[in-house]
């Protein structure tokens, strides 16, 4: 059976998604470079649902005794920051929501705001530590990340949470489904709904 370049990519993605908890685009792109190609084509390089399949895959060979109870203790991580910023309107995204999480996931959290410095004033109030970053939009703004550590009791160790701090408008196309008609993202109730074993 011939394997394309998308799928050797796919692959290749896949595996330091999960052995190194890289983030899709990036893993996308040093796996392109692993392959020896220094400049990439978009069209060669898989979509995201691709590189999901291929993690799952991996998971299924190497982590099927392990992961179930990893993603587990990152969403009840995802839930109990959820229930603390509420006002915020968190949605659950990335590989916590869409159940390829392992322990070297970060957890996902997209914050729709009337005023996104509400949600940086929060943390301070409360004395939490956190990490200021962006993440570049094809024009548009760049969107403010907040990053915290928090401990699970659970895995034993730190969780790398991510708080994207989005305007209000952009709640409109939170629940846009991908090309398979699954969403990208959930709120606290739909998350809930998956931890107790009902479809989302």
């Amino acid at each position: 059976m011939n394997v394309s370049l998308t799928d050797e990519i796919a692959i290749a993605a896949a595996r330091l998604v999960v052995e190194e908890g890289m983030e899709y685009p990036a893993a996308k792109r040093r796996a392109a470079r692993d392959l020896g190609r220094r400049s990439t084509r978009q069209a060669e390089l898989p979509s995201n649902e691709q590189v999901e399949d291929e993690v799952r895959s991996h998971i299924d060979l190497f982590c099927a005794d392990t992961q179930p109870a990893e993603l587990q203790a990152l969403r009840e991580v995802a839930v109990l920051w959820m229930q603390r910023l509420a006002e915020f309107r968190p949605y659950l995204g990335g590989a916590v929501w869409r159940g390829t999480a392992t322990k070297l996931s970060a957890v996902h959290l997209d914050l729709y705001c009337d005023d996104p410095k509400a949600a940086e004033i929060m943390l301070v109030n409360a004395g939490v530590d956190y990490d200021v970053g962006s993440i570049e939009r094809a024009g548009r703004e760049p969107v403010n990340v907040l990053t915290v550590g928090t401990r699970s009791q659970a895995l034993g160790e730190l969780v790398s949470v991510h708080l994207f701090l989005r305007e209000l408008d952009d709640q409109r196309g939170a629940l846009k489904p991908d090309a398979r008609g699954r969403s990208w993202r959930g709120d606290l109730p739909a998350l809930q709904r998956l931890m107790a074993g009902v479809a989302a």
